[in-house]
C-alpha cells in the first residue's frame, strides 16, 4: 500500500502507520482521513501483523482537522465530512489488534482524539494534548467519545468546554497516556512496547481487547459472565495449549499465524 498522506511499513509482526503531512502539522483533510482509515483496515487484515503503531513525521503528532475544510459545505456535506473525520475512532475500537499511538509535539482536537482512541499511548515528555476546537467556535465532540471513556464525565466536559492544553505528565495522570519518556527515547519506548505485545499470543491479544471493549456498556455481573465465556473459549484454542506447554517446557511459544 503506497500513500502520500500516510506511510505504511511492516517489520517483525508490527505494522507502522506514519502520519505524513508534516508541512500541515499532520492536520486531517479528506484524503488524509481516508488513507489513515484504509491503512488501519489493511493492517487489521494482514495475518503477519499482530500490533499496529501510529506515529508521525515532523514535529507534531496531529493538530486536528485543517481549518481550510470548514467552509462552503451544506449541512449534509458537513455530516458526511465529520463522519469521515471521526471514522478512525470507530475503526480502532473495532479492530482486533492492539493499536499504539506514539505522540510527540502537539496532539490537538482530532489529533488528540486519534491518540485517545488508540488502545495504548506512549508520549514524549514535551508532548501536549488538547481538545481545542472550542477556541475557534467549534467543539471536539468526536474526540470526546474516547476521552470520556478514559477520564470520566466531569473531566471530559472540562477539557472539551475549556479547550485547555495539558502536558504529557498530566495526560498520564488522567489515564490518557500509558508512559511518558524523554523525547529522544520515544521511538525506542514505542518499539519496546510493540515488540512486547507482538511476542504474545495473537489470539489472546485479540480476545482480550474485544472482551475489554465489549464490557464497557454492560452491567457488572453480565460483563463478568461475558468475559468468563471468552476466557473459556480461549482455553480451547491451540495458542492456549501451546502457551501452557511452552511455559512448562521452559521454551518460547510458537504462535500460529492468523
Amino acid at each position: 500500500m503506497s500513500n502520500n498522506n500516510v506511510l505504511v511499513e511492516k517489520r517483525d509482526h508490527i505494522g507502522f502507520i506514519t502520519l505524513n503531512r508534516p508541512q500541515a502539522m499532520n492536520t486531517f483533510n479528506v484524503p488524509f482521513a481516508r488513507e489513515l482509515n484504509d491503512a488501519l483496515w489493511e493492517m487489521e487484515k494482514d495475518p503477519e501483523i499482530r500490533v499496529v503503531v501510529i506515529d508521525a513525521n515532523g514535529k507534531h503528532f496531529s493538530t486536528g482537522i485543517s481549518l481550510d475544510e470548514f467552509k462552503g459545505k451544506t449541512n449534509k456535506e458537513y455530516r458526511e465530512f465529520i463522519k469521515l473525520m471521526d471514522e478512525h475512532n470507530h475503526t480502532i475500537a473495532r479492530m482486533k489488534k492492539p493499536v499504539i499511538a506514539s505522540v510527540k509535539g502537539y496532539a490537538l482536537a482530532n489529533g488528540a482524539g486519534l491518540s485517545y482512541a488508540c488502545d495504548l499511548t506512549i508520549a514524549a515528555e514535551d508532548a501536549k494534548f488538547g481538545t481545542t476546537a472550542i477556541n475557534v467556535g467549534l467543539i471536539c465532540l468526536g474526540p470526546a467519545a474516547p476521552l470520556a471513556r478514559n477520564v470520566g464525565l466531569k473531566k471530559a466536559l472540562e477539557l472539551v468546554l475549556t479547550g485547555d492544553i495539558i502536558s504529557a505528565a498530566e495526560a498520564q495522570s488522567l489515564g490518557l497516556v500509558n508512559k511518558v519518556v524523554p523525547s529522544d527515547k520515544l521511538e525506542e519506548a514505542t518499539l519496546e512496547l510493540a515488540t512486547k505485545l507482538a511476542a504474545k499470543s495473537p489470539l489472546a491479544l485479540q480476545m482480550g481487547k474485544a472482551g475489554i471493549y465489549g464490557m464497557q456498556d454492560v452491567p457488572y455481573h453480565k460483563a463478568l459472565d461475558m468475559l468468563s465465556d471468552r476466557f473459556a473459549a480461549l482455553c480451547c484454542t491451540e495458542d492456549a495449549e501451546e502457551g501452557v506447554k511452552a511455559f512448562l517446557e521452559k521454551r518460547k511459544p510458537q504462535w500460529r499465524e492468523r
